[in-house]
């Protein structure tokens, strides 16, 4: 891929904040269905999905990681993403089945090629930087 621009951003090259948010839905309900540990360190319903807020939350941060809207920013703060996970021990099994939902839910909404390629390799590198604890 080439270097993000205005108009090549991961987040344009995914189609927009609406392709970003169903990517979301699908990561969270792999990780309700096929993650449960991880699933359960985020509020939840009744029947063991993710609830609404973290998905929106979510949606919102990856919008802006992805080169859209800041707006994440505006109404929450800088990410500060240790400090935010530092509350729970991530591990190389939870960064793994982080992973695995992000990947599973690429695939569902055929994300491929060059924004695959960049987003494989930025998700593995974040996911890998919030690790805190050995194993």
């Amino acid at each position: 891929m080439s270097a993000p621009g205005p108009s090549n951003t991961p987040f344009d090259l995914l189609g927009g904040a609406d392709r970003v948010k169903a990517l979301v839905e699908t990561f969270y309900d792999v990780m309700s269905t096929d993650e449960p540990v991880l699933a359960h360190l985020h509020p939840c319903d009744p029947d063991g999905k993710v609830a609404r807020i973290p998905r929106d939350r979510f949606a919102l941060f990856l919008i802006g990681w992805l080169g859209g809207p800041d707006d994440y920013v505006q109404q929450h703060g800088h990410p500060r993403l240790r400090m935010r996970h530092g509350r729970v021990a991530v591990n190389l099994a939870m960064r793994d089945a982080w992973l695995r939902c992000m990947t599973a839910a690429m695939q569902q909404h055929a994300i491929t090629g060059e924004v695959r390629a960049f987003l494989d390799t930025r998700f593995a590198e974040v996911a890998d930087f919030l690790r805190n604890t050995e194993g």
